[in-house]
């Protein structure tokens, strides 16, 4: 598995992972495809400005052109604080594989080698049980369950946390 940075060219699976039913049950349901496609415009922006970090999923033996999902790290404001995030997505033809987990463990770190994000949360809905396992699994500490604002949604989630290069689990299980 290797992560690139996202393109223009991405946006068949940005589609695909946001307008489709099954991928987004735990986060609200599918998004209108030209809001999905503005987005991918932003998130090119940001990237090429480096104010977040957003890698697609290459499968090992993958062209680069073949995305499995996303990996994002961002930062954005809350209660006048900034708060660095951390999400995912994966196909379903690729899911089950570990691409999730070792996307995530690669971008932590990078995270802990750049030094800039300081603690980073994820906030999987309390229900997706392979995400809230991947959180588990790489030594994220669980705060709690709190309601997320998602794309003008409101989303029961658990909160968790992990300090980059500090408190994750980098190569072990």
């Amino acid at each position: 598995m290797r992560l690139r940075d996202v393109e223009a060219g991405d946006a068949g699976a940005y589609v695909r992972m946001r307008c489709d039913a099954v991928m987004m049950a735990e986060l609200g349901g599918p998004l209108p495809e030209e809001r999905v496609r503005e987005r991918l415009r932003k998130d090119v922006v940001e990237v090429a400005e480096d104010r977040s970090w957003i890698k697609v999923i290459v499968p090992d033996g993958a062209g680069p052109e073949v995305a499995a999902g996303t990996v994002t790290l961002w930062s954005h404001e809350e209660d006048g604080a900034a708060v660095a995030e951390i999400g995912w997505m994966v196909l379903p033809e690729f899911q089950g594989r570990g691409l999730a987990k070792a996307a995530v463990r690669e971008l932590l770190d990078a995270a802990a080698r750049d030094g800039r994000w300081g603690p980073v949360h994820a906030f999987p809905a309390t229900a997706n049980g392979p995400s809230n396992g991947i959180c588990r699994a790489l030594g994220f500490r669980l705060l709690g369950e709190q309601d997320v604002d998602f794309a003008d949604r409101v989303l029961h989630c658990n909160h968790w946390v992990v300090v980059p290069g500090e408190h994750y689990a980098s190569g072990t299980e």
